[in-house]
């Protein structure tokens, strides 16, 4: 199916993609040779700093719809190219009236957070399940702050408050990691991350708002016009809301795997003079090569009662979230697992 279909991640500065028929043609001064890549096999095109993409290469991904997106080498989005706008313009109408009508806007709120906090509670009892002691009390006592935080939530009465709930489970999370993982220091540090824990949990997430940023625009909704985020300058408020869900079980739990198999060496990260953290080339190509892998496995959906495999979630979420937004179903219900 062409949902299924792969991600080009391309990371090696001074690399170039070129058109050549219905291929794309990989070129780098170091690696002579013609190396070709069905286009038929890419959904979508992730260049790094210092790849470059020639027009004719982009202009046929416009025509057939296939997003590139340009990335820091810490995985911080830069810019996006796409085709011409998709769907249906009266759905676009409804998402801006959505956004507008705040009892609407509230209700999306409240269910992209509690999205969030089930996976994380999840996350959580999942690895308790494992452990004894002091680790397993910590997680079982976090769970359950976060199911507390679950019934606040339905009372919130605005997006604020939704907002602090989310934001007082979140550090209560990030507070407890030395459970999940013992080599990671609590606390959250992303503007610099200054560890590898931290640097490689913000290259997963900027990988992941490539995907659900790429997945609203097929589905004809506006990223920039979001419900638990509002309206930002310049941010695709909706991709982040979207985010919410899907940041515990497809990004965190790959990391403190990682992390906890001490598949994370040395020679993946390197730290800059100013403290902060960037994964090495080695780590870049290390980390996609288990985000593909990671992607290709499939999770259960409890809405849907059925198996999703990671690359279609997010979207089978936009086409959810649109189906909501043009009136066929009465909520918008989130990914979750059971």
């Amino acid at each position: 199916m062409t949902e299924l279909l792969k991600t080009l991640y391309v990371t090696t500065p001074g690399t170039s993609l070129h058109l050549d028929g219905d291929a794309l043609r990989v070129f780098h001064p170091d690696r002579p040779g013609r190396h070709l890549l069905p286009l038929i096999r890419i959904e979508e095109i992730v260049a790094f700093n210092g790849v470059s993409v020639t027009d004719d290469l982009m202009h046929r991904c416009a025509a057939d719809g296939r997003g590139v997106t340009w990335v820091t080498g810490n995985g911080k989005f830069l810019a996006r190219v796409a085709g011409p706008v998709t769907g249906n313009p009266h759905l676009r109408l409804g998402q801006a009236r959505a956004h507008e009508n705040p009892a609407t806007c509230l209700d999306l709120a409240k269910a992209m957070v509690a999205g969030k906090l089930h996976n994380y509670r999840q996350l959580i009892l999942r690895s308790a399940r494992d452990l004894t002691g002091a680790r397993q009390d910590t997680l079982r006592a976090v769970a359950d702050q976060h199911a507390t935080a679950l019934t606040v939530l339905r009372d919130c009465a605005n997006p604020d408050e939704v907002r602090g709930v989310e934001g007082r489970a979140a550090r209560d999370y990030f507070q407890a990691l030395p459970a999940l993982a013992p080599a990671v220091k609590p606390g959250r540090r992303k503007r610099p991350p200054t560890d590898p824990f931290n640097c490689l949990l913000s290259f997963g997430y900027g990988m992941l708002r490539s995907s659900v940023h790429g997945a609203l625009e097929q589905v004809g909704l506006d990223p920039y016009i979001g419900f638990l985020h509002g309206i930002r300058p310049a941010k695709p408020a909706l991709a982040l809301d979207m985010m919410e869900e899907f940041r515990p079980l497809l990004v965190d739990r790959l990391v403190l795997t990682l992390i906890n198999r001490s598949q994370i060496k040395a020679s993946h990260t390197e730290t800059l003079p100013d403290g902060a953290v960037q994964l090495t080339d080695a780590g870049r190509k290390f980390f996609l090569e288990q985000w593909s892998l990671a992607r290709d496995r499939s999770w259960p959906h409890a809405y849907l009662d059925r198996e999703i495999p990671t690359a279609m979630l997010p979207l089978v979420q936009a086409r959810l979230l649109a189906r909501h937004l043009r009136g066929d179903t009465d909520t918008y219900i989130p990914w979750t697992v059971s």
